[in-house]
């Protein structure tokens, strides 16, 4: 579980810093880079939610 933490605090870190970038630079790549960091992250996110929730149907009938 820890690791799941650190991978979302480097994400939203990710998605910081290259809206920083974008802020300074007004290159159009980071704000991209960040979109995609934010989209990969909400569907990795949702995938780890879906298998902690089928592991709890799988423990329930026991």
């Amino acid at each position: 579980m820890w690791l799941l933490r650190l991978l979302a605090a480097l994400v939203v870190v990710g998605i910081g810093v290259s809206l920083l970038i974008y802020a300074f630079t007004r290159n159009p790549y980071y704000l991209a880079l960040s979109w995609r960091l934010f989209k990969y992250g909400i569907v990795f996110a949702l995938i780890v939610f879906a298998l902690m929730f089928i592991e709890r149907l799988a423990i329930i009938p026991l």
